[in-house]
């Protein structure tokens, strides 16, 4: 067993210690697929009211709006069984596998949606199509951050690893960004007429074009769990979960539910400013695109201050001060409309999400010995995004429904915040731990 574990420590090192320009296009291989997950989730949250028209008819704007969320949520419940499916698949078979097979998965939702005929062309199967996309998307996804993180730490050095896997949470502020950039273009160029037709589905189109480079990328990555070694590795069983591992993974989920509650709920905020404050489109799409450009700059400095001064310390302070402002913030947004407000407000959220979600995705695979670093991973983020990010938007739009009261999406954060806080306080810190 100790020979094997040096083999696996000395590829690990062969994978790390490459050239600079081998290890820039694993990191781009690995986190392209997470990217797009994002990129397809924000387009979707963009024109989710569009979408509502489309496939889910209702009496009223909002009754749709509300069915096209909850469309958007049903993703969320595969996620669990792509967490566990397709996170186990990785620990036994490889990294590699996994993350070619989640690519795969993904371009068959994306194209569902990108192409499916509307609910006046096809009656009740068009909304069933949208429904079909999203469990499969979500089935994906939901195996998609544990191999993709694991591969991030696996190939960085010992005192790099925050810093390679905060590119996790970079790339979905890339996506986000990269996502407002397109949705500003196409409500820019498009009459409202020619977007409720078939410019909506421009940037599902867009998203799918570069699933072929993705696999490509992916194809030619190294690999950091090689099937030889997985071999001899205990099989990640329910079994192996019980104990120390069940606590961990408890843990792991309680920490992700403040950034992903926060990232849907910016994500949400293209509709709360068309359909509560009345702003144009372009202006409520462009949000999207400051939110995308703080989470990167935030993810980066965040990865590098773990790196520097721990793990734990940069999840708490942002964590504990997303919680305290999350109030005060949609307090000042609702009451001055202005776009300064429309702005400020979502960014300042972003750069305290990225920020300490860096650390987060950082610690969780140092915490899983290599056998269950993806399945832990995985079960924990779809357990937490299913559960918390999958309802985010229903639950505020249902909110915002039932009482009218336009801060509710403060709440929710700082409900969030308050669990996460609990699983921060209760963790060892990694930073000086060596990696299995």
């Amino acid at each position: 067993m100790r020979r094997i574990h040096m083999q696996t420590v000395t590829l690990d090192r062969q994978a790390a210690n490459g050239s600079g320009k081998a290890s820039r296009s694993a990191v781009v291989a690995a986190v392209i697929g997470n990217a797009l997950e994002f990129y397809d989730f924000t387009v979707y949250a963009f024109f989710a009211a569009i979408i509502g028209k489309q496939f889910f008819p209702s009496d009223s704007p909002l009754g749709a709006l509300l069915l096209s969320v909850a469309a958007f949520g049903v993703g969320f419940l595969a996620r669990p069984l792509g967490g566990v499916f397709i996170g186990r698949y990785a620990d036994r078979a490889g990294r590699k596998p996994a993350m070619l097979l989640t690519l795969a998965l993904m371009a068959v939702g994306m194209a569902i949606i990108a192409f499916a005929p509307p609910y006046a062309s096809i009656g009740l199967a068009a909304p069933c199509l949208i429904v079909i996309a999203r469990l499969i998307q979500g089935f994906a996804w939901g195996g998609e951050a544990g191999p993709t993180t694991a591969f991030l730490v696996e190939s960085a050095p010992d005192d790099k690893r925050a810093r390679y896997a905060s590119w996790q949470v970079v790339s979905q502020g890339l996506a986000v960004l990269v996502a407002g950039t397109v949705g500003v273009l196409a409500s820019s160029v498009l009459s409202e007429q020619s977007m409720n037709a078939w410019g909506w589905r421009i940037p599902f189109v867009l998203g799918l074009a570069v699933i072929p480079v993705a696999l490509i990328l992916r194809k030619n990555m190294h690999e950091t769990a090689p099937s030889a070694n997985v071999a001899h590795a205990l099989p990640a069983t329910a079994a192996s979960m019980q104990g120390r591992y069940l606590k961990y993974v408890t843990l792991a989920t309680l920490i992700i539910i403040p950034s992903t509650v926060t990232v849907y709920v910016n994500n949400y905020m293209t509709s709360y400013a068309l359909t509560l404050l009345q702003f144009p489109m372009t202006m409520s799409i462009a949000v999207t695109m400051v939110v995308g450009a703080c989470m990167v700059v935030a993810a980066l400095a965040g990865g590098i201050a773990a790196d520097r001064f721990g793990r734990k310390v940069v999840m708490i302070v942002p964590c504990s001060l997303l919680m305290l402002l999350a109030y005060p913030a949609f307090v000042v947004l609702n009451h001055w409309h202005s776009p300064v407000t429309l702005f400020a407000v979502p960014a300042v959220l972003a750069l305290l999400t990225g920020s300490h979600a860096a650390a987060v995705i950082t610690i969780i695979p140092e915490t899983f010995p290599r056998r269950m670093r993806s399945t832990g991973l995985s079960i924990s983020y779809a357990i937490a995004a299913t559960v918390f990010g999958g309802s985010t938007q229903f639950v505020i739009t249902w909110l915002l429904r039932l009482t009218g009261n336009p801060i509710s999406p403060a709440f929710y954060i700082i409900g969030a915040c308050a669990l996460g806080l609990l699983g921060m306080s209760l963790l060892t810190e990694t930073r000086d731990a060596a990696l299995e």
